[in-house]
């Protein structure tokens, strides 16, 4: 029999498995991605569309998915995301051609989001107020070992077995995950939702589809630019009907009773500023994973394990460095350790685009240490900014806003770059192009983040 304070350590540690695996699937296939696209003939387009496939599902459901997650039993409605995530998983691995590949990402993505925001309002139902900042500080320390390890592991994986392994290995995680999650069990993870929920409100449907739309026919449009012409009828109705669709979205939500999206809460200064930089900060992360991966492959000719020991070693200082940054935010304020962490971070993208000229490995390696070193530096100053500014009854919308645009940045810029490099073909103005946007970080932080302390 499981006693009620062990009973949350292992939700815990099941729930911080839900976040390793959601990142590892973020960085695990960027390695990867060279030797799929031959083997299954793809054009670099389609072959980044295996990324973002799984990218822009995750943040066209999730909102969605977390809204429907109050209504149902967490435990089934967790399980049912968990089989739904080991199909595709399958899926994907068992695909011979890029179509099936890249309909399995969609619908992991689908997948992910139906179990992610069910996680952390399981751990947040398990754990005391004042013991939250400790299990989310554990959870977030799994996903930090994951996304360090994600890279290395793919590389590995691929040239040793197998790029189909990378998929398979994903499906026993999530099983054994939803499993331990049937065991450990507490019915008081329904009820204490049910006693404290607040009156049920007829929800918005129309609100959901007006954001999915919108946010595929930017994405799209975007991506299959450089293929269809930026002045195509499909390029220029995709972006209209993107454009037309998100002011609907942004109009319906402000106007019925229970939106989506509580977007009154843009008007936090520090909360706005912070959805900005989050959706800078995931573009900057999740092309630099795709790119970087790529470069070393296809310039250097690197084998897939060389390449994924570059990106991990790269983050692995951020385990030791995220402690180090939140004590100096404490100390110094949001905004301080912000601006000087975004100097830092987009100075090494920028020295790592001079350094791919040289066409040497190791020369190109040391400005990825620097890189993956600073990245707690942006994160962690403007999540502390945020939440400290934002009711404590409206937190959990808030991170779902978040959640949603900083999603849509790791998409779109994702879907721009591959549209540059599709156009340039050169890899040294990719990551000058990463490198300045994220420089735009610092006079955001500098309008809208607190530069005082916050106690």
């Amino acid at each position: 029999m499981i006693l009620e304070n062990q009973r949350q350590w292992w939700l815990l540690a099941a729930m911080s498995g839900v976040l390793g695996l959601i990142v590892l699937d973020e960085t695990i296939v960027t390695v990867s991605l060279p030797t799929i696209t031959k083997d299954l003939g793809l054009s670099v387009t389609a072959a980044h569309w295996v990324i973002n496939a799984y990218l822009i599902s995750f943040t066209c459901t999730v909102a969605i998915a977390g809204r429907f997650g109050d209504h149902f039993s967490r435990r089934h409605y967790f399980t049912s995301g968990a089989v739904l995530f080991a199909l595709a998983s399958g899926l994907a691995a068992l695909a011979t051609d890029g179509a099936v590949l890249i309909g399995a990402r969609a619908l992991q993505g689908v997948a992910a989001a139906l179990i992610f925001p069910t996680s952390i309002a399981l751990i947040t139902t398990a754990f005391a107020p004042e013991k939250r900042g400790v299990a989310f500080g554990y959870q977030t320390t799994v996903g930090g070992i994951f996304m360090s390890t994600g890279p290395l592991i793919g590389g590995l994986l691929t040239e040793t077995v197998s790029w189909r392994m990378i998929f398979w290995i994903g499906i026993p995680v999530v099983l054994a995950i939803a499993g331990m999650l049937w065991w450990i069990w507490s019915p008081n993870y329904d009820a204490k939702r049910k006693q404290s929920s607040a009156p049920k409100t007829r929800m918005d449907i129309a609100g959901p589809v007006y954001l999915v739309v919108s946010l595929l026919g930017l994405v799209v449009c975007v991506m299959q630019g450089p293929t269809w012409g930026w002045l195509s009828p499909m390029t220029i109705g995709l972006f209209a009907v993107g454009c037309v669709m998100l002011a609907m979205f942004f109009s319906r939500e402000r106007t019925h009773s229970a939106p989506l999206l509580d977007l009154s809460l843009l008007s936090i200064p520090e909360f706005r500023g912070g959805v900005m930089i989050f959706a800078i900060f995931q573009f900057e992360k999740i092309t630099m994973f795709v790119f970087v991966a790529q470069f070393f492959q296809e310039v250097l000719k690197t084998s897939p394990i060389m390449s994924g020991v570059a990106v991990s070693l790269a983050i692995l200082p951020t385990l030791a460095t995220s402690i180090l940054i939140g004590k100096s935010v404490d100390r110094l304020g949001s905004q301080t350790v912000l601006v000087r962490g975004v100097v830092i971070h987009g100075a090494a993208i920028l020295l790592f685009a001079l350094a791919t000229l040289q066409h040497n490995y190791f020369l190109a390696f040391l400005p990825l240490i620097l890189w993956g070193a600073s990245m707690p530096s942006i994160a962690i100053p403007t999540r502390r900014a945020q939440m400290n500014n934002i009711p404590l009854d409206k937190q959990a919308q808030a991170s779902g806003i978040n959640l949603t645009i900083q999603m849509f940045g790791g998409s779109l810029g994702l879907a721009a770059c591959s549209a540059f490099l599709a156009e340039t073909h050169s890899y040294v103005l990719v990551f000058a192009m990463i490198g300045g946007i994220t420089l735009l970080t610092v006079p955001v932080a500098k309008r809208h983040i607190e530069g005082r302390k916050v106690s």
